[in-house]
Parts: structure tokens; C-alpha cells; sequence
């Protein structure tokens, strides 16, 4: 598999904690969105790849075994509201609050 992130792909990404992760997945997820409120197709669409990928790092990560459930739901709901007919009814608004608060974790040290 080819990732865009390398270095994190790597095992750097193993060394943060899960509310950074987390904070980082937002932080791609944000600029998905905010792509595609600029009318920039190509662009939310690489934010969104990258989203998934960092996604994809945290579900393999062994120490967030236990939040498997929440990151694979996470997983489909994101794909729902970015790629297909958003039948959870997400909002831009939501997913920025749902982000907001890891956040709040990360910047902590949790």
C-alpha cells in the first residue's frame, strides 16, 4: 500500500496517543470540508483519502483495541457523509464538534 503519510506509516504514528490521533484524523477531516465548501473537488477528495488512511493507522494500532468498534463505525459514518447518500445525517457542524474534542484531549497530554 502506498500512504501518504510515510513517516507516520512507519510506526511514528503508533507513538502518539489516541486523543492526538484522533485530533489529527480532524484536522484532515476539516480540511475536507473545507475543500469542498470552496468548490474544490480534487482537493476535499485528497483531504478525505488522507483522513481514511490516518484512520486506517489508528484501527491497526494495538493499544486502541478497545475503541475498534467506535473507530470502524467512525469509519463508515465518514465514507456515508463524504462519499455516498449521508443516511446518518451528518452535518459540516458535527463533524467539527465531534473533532473539537480530541482536540481538547490532545492539546491536555491525554
Amino acid at each position: 500500500m502506498s500512504y501518504q503519510h510515510k513517516n507516520l506509516a512507519r510506526g511514528k504514528w503508533f507513538e502518539l496517543s489516541f486523543p492526538v490521533q484522533m485530533a489529527n484524523i480532524g484536522s484532515e477531516v476539516n480540511r475536507t470540508i473545507s475543500w469542498k465548501n470552496k468548490n474544490n473537488p480534487e482537493y476535499s477528495q485528497q483531504a478525505f483519502e488522507r483522513a481514511l488512511e490516518l484512520l486506517d493507522l489508528t484501527t491497526c494500532d494495538q493499544k486502541n483495541e478497545k475503541h475498534l468498534r467506535g473507530l470502524t463505525r467512525l469509519h463508515e459514518v465518514l465514507a456515508d457523509y463524504f462519499a455516498f447518500d449521508n443516511e446518518y445525517g451528518s452535518t459540516d457542524q458535527s463533524w467539527q464538534n465531534y473533532f473539537l474534542a480530541f482536540n481538547h484531549l490532545a492539546q491536555l497530554g491525554h
